[in-house]
This record gives C-alpha cells, sequence and structure tokens, in this order.
C-alpha cells in the first residue's frame, strides 16, 4: 500500500498462466468437438486458437534458428493449418487428439519440404541426426530429416506408440509431460520409449549410412 504497487508474486503468476492456458484448451476441445459435429461457426470461432496452438509447435523447434533457414514457421503454421482446416468431415476428439494430428502433418510438410530440397540438390554424404534438438528446416538439415522419417517409418512398424513419442517430441516440439498428456500414458513411459527410440534410431541411420 502506501501509494506503492503491489508486486505479483512469480508462483501466483506462473498459476493464473497456467490457469489461463488451461482455460485456452478446454476451449480448443469444445470447439473441435461442436465442429466435428457439424458445427460450421465453431471452425470460425476455433480458427484464432487453433493458429495459436500451431505456433506453439512451430515455434518450439523453429526458435533460434538463423533468420534465413528456408522454411518460416508462418509458412509451415499456414500450410499445416489449410490441411487440418479443409476436412469435410472433421473428427477430432480433444485437444490432445488435435495436437498428435497437427504433430504428424507437420512431420509429412517437413518431410516434403525436404524431398523438394534434396531434389534441387544431389549429393553429399550421410547426414548426422541430433534427436536431442528439435526439428529445423534448413539447407543442411533436409538429409537428416529424411534419414529420420525413414528410420521412424521402421520403427512404427516395430513399436507405433515409440514412434509416435518420437514423432511429438521431434516433429511436434512437445515436452515430456505434454507427450505424455496425448498418448494418455505416464511420463515414466514416455522417458523410458524416448530412450528406447532414440538409441533404436541411432542404430538404424548409422547402420544405413
Amino acid at each position: 500500500m502506501n501509494g506503492e504497487r503491489e508486486s505479483v508474486d512469480p508462483t501466483t503468476a506462473r498459476e493464473i498462466a497456467a490457469g489461463t492456458r488451461r482455460q485456452i484448451q478446454e476451449q480448443i476441445t469444445r470447439l473441435l468437438a461442436n465442429w466435428s459435429q457439424g458445427d460450421g461457426a465453431a471452425l470460425a470461432r476455433l480458427t484464432p486458437l487453433v493458429y495459436e496452438e500451431l505456433r506453439h509447435l512451430a515455434h518450439r523447434y523453429m526458435e533460434g534458428e538463423r533468420p534465413d533457414h528456408t522454411f518460416q514457421t508462418t509458412a509451415l503454421v499456414n500450410e499445416a493449418y489449410l490441411r487440418l482446416a479443409d476436412q469435410t468431415r472433421p473428427s477430432f476428439v480433444n485437444r490432445s487428439h488435435f495436437v498428435a494430428v497437427a504433430a504428424k502433418v507437420m512431420r509429412q510438410i517437413l518431410v516434403n519440404h525436404a524431398k523438394a530440397a534434396q531434389r534441387q540438390k544431389r549429393g553429399g554424404g550421410a547426414s548426422k541426426v541430433e534427436l536431442d534438438k528439435a526439428a529445423l528446416v534448413s539447407p543442411t538439415q533436409t538429409g537428416a530429416i529424411l534419414d529420420l522419417n525413414d528410420a521412424l517409418e521402421r520403427l512404427a512398424a516395430l513399436d507405433s506408440r515409440k514412434a509416435q513419442v518420437v514423432e511429438l517430441r521431434y516433429f511436434g516440439g512437445l515436452k515430456e509431460d505434454e507427450i505424455a498428456e496425448v498418448l494418455k500414458v505416464s511420463t515414466v513411459t514416455v522417458r523410458r520409449d524416448w530412450g528406447f527410440a532414440k538409441a533404436w534410431l541411432h542404430r538404424e541411420i548409422s547402420a544405413a549410412a
């Protein structure tokens, strides 16, 4: 008091932000359900919220990349949104389902972009995949993205959940607790799957080099 502004406790501020985030996520779930049930007006209300979710995903792995990389965050978000929204019979169950589908769509966009870039520049040695880093699309990463995608498809045939963990973490940029929410498993399971998948993929990619 006494004319001084009261400061907000950092913990309180984080709780407020987390509460707001949860409210947005719950609103997205409701609107996705309404849209899936044929409510066309829900899509108009959903669009800005979905854009934020897609930007949240894309920003995770585009952040920190140099400004001249070949695929900008905005372009990735726009293309992903168009693919997700252009459905005559959408069937998103909730936000978690949407995130999983969005990560898969973004993976395919990145793979297609990498294939196009590689067609323009043939040759070169085997690419090194840094699985501890989020996916980045640049002239030096196209081969790595394609090598990982091929190995990931082989892993999916062996264990689909472990492949999903990699897809959500590497292509979707999600953290362990977020992946656990999407897959409805514990964070311990996600951590174990990630450790196995990372070692397996490294062996596969090295063997194919």
